[in-house]
């Protein structure tokens, strides 16, 4: 898929050239988009025309050095490609005579549950008799380790994950999952480290949040609901998380922060308390295409501002307030990201009201995903009254 980068945007890549592969090994360069082509970093920074960062740094097909070099450097070389890009585009490689890969080397990998309607809708549909939201939701940011070895690039295959789950007579069975689901989510990539035994304040969030992925956090329902007691997700999470090719710098994204929702009853502990506004105004989308059809269709669409209840900045504070370490590459999920209303869901559990109410898709209806089907996230931030696009992430289900 061809995106239409505006100049100001800068988002970064790791990407091949197809025309390589025809007579040498495939190489992957560090690449900004811009418009609808790719420029070469490392190419740029080894002929000199950029100074602001070390060649070294993005020689070796990542964005990980770049990552680990801080924001100083981050914003020295925005400020540099903002002025002299335009005067190298025809160097640009076309995207779609590019191969885009995973723009870096995850390191640890969290998963936050900070969207109070997503939160609400799962407690109903499990715990009908009680309050939707156990006592800690309101005064933390629920979180999980992923795994970071199984986090793909947008456009990999997602192999149908088999584990243990018990079937409505009772009995307890090995096999692929029935209850496979999508989630929609924002991911945030981390620059810098830390010392262990150091926290990140809020006020420094900005000095380690480097940018923006839109996440595909699949879940596989049935197992996880066999497995999560007591300690929360496992096998049911961890075959795959799916993130967008592109990163789409934290620094192009200042004019999309605004205010979330009121955190006053009960007001966060000092810790989580925020100054400024950390919250995203993105638009995000939900498309799905079942095996066999053309047209994909649109079956949800929420914006962020107000459905995620606790923001990057205090997810990163929360992350770090025992003392946890962070290093150039790690990432961390939002949650799945649901508003109010039914369209707005960021998962076929809540759509679908645990299959209860199948979902129309085209000219089929869905409780859960089939083999064949085709799920892509789509999203843009809200900047100034411009919609500025994210990179989508797409993944097919095969299988298992």
């Amino acid at each position: 898929m061809t995106i239409d980068f505006p100049p100001a945007v800068l988002p970064f890549c790791v990407f091949s050239h197809v025309a390589e592969r025809r007579c040498v090994a495939e190489r992957r360069r560090v690449g900004v988009g811009v418009r609808t082509g790719i420029v070469d970093l490392d190419e740029l920074a080894r002929a000199g025309v950029l100074s602001s960062i070390d060649p070294s740094l993005l020689s070796d097909g990542r964005l990980n050095g770049l990552l680990a070099a801080g924001r100083p450097v981050w914003e020295a070389l925005r400020d540099e490609l903002a002025e002299t890009l335009e005067a190298h585009v025809e160097r640009a490689v076309p995207q779609d005579e590019a191969t885009l890969h995973l723009a870096w080397d995850v390191g640890d990998y969290v998963d936050f549950y900070s969207s109070r309607y997503h939160a609400e809708n799962v407690g109903r549909m499990f715990r009908p008799d009680a309050e939707p939201l156990l006592p800690n939701w309101m005064h933390l940011p629920v979180g999980y380790h992923g795994r970071a070895g199984t986090v793909v690039v947008d456009g990999t295959p997602i192999r149908r994950p088999l584990g243990q789950r018990r079937t409505p007579e009772g009995e307890v069975v090995f096999g692929p999952s029935a209850r496979l689901d999508f989630e929609l989510e924002i991911g945030f990539v981390l620059g810098g480290s830390t010392e262990l035994g150091t926290a990140v304040r809020i006020a420094d969030a900005a000095e380690h949040l480097f940018g923006v992925v839109l996440l595909n956090d699949w879940s596989a329902r049935d197992i996880q609901a066999w497995e999560y007691a007591p300690l929360g997700p496992f096998l049911s999470k961890s075959f795959a998380t799916s993130v967008s090719a592109w990163v789409v710098p934290m620094q192009a994204l200042v004019g999309a922060r605004v205010a979330g929702p009121d955190q006053l009853d009960p007001r966060p502990l000092e810790y989580l308390r925020t100054r400024e506004p950390w919250a995203l105004d993105l638009d995000l989308e939900v498309w799905m295409r079942p095996e066999g059809t053309e047209a994909a269709t649109r079956i949800a669409a929420v914006n962020t501002a107000d459905a995620l209840y606790w923001n990057a900045a205090q997810q990163l504070a929360h992350l770090t307030a025992n003392g946890a370490s962070i290093r150039p590459g790690d990432l961390f999920g939002s949650g799945t990201v649901s508003g109010p209303e039914r369209g707005q869901s960021g998962s076929l559990l809540e759509l679908t009201w645990s299959g209860r109410d199948p979902v129309d898709v085209g000219e089929v209806a869905r409780t859960f995903l089939e083999d064949g089907d085709e799920v892509v996230l789509r999203g843009a931030a809200r900047v100034g009254g411009e919609l500025v696009p994210l990179g989508p992430v797409a993944g097919t289900v095969f299988a298992g």
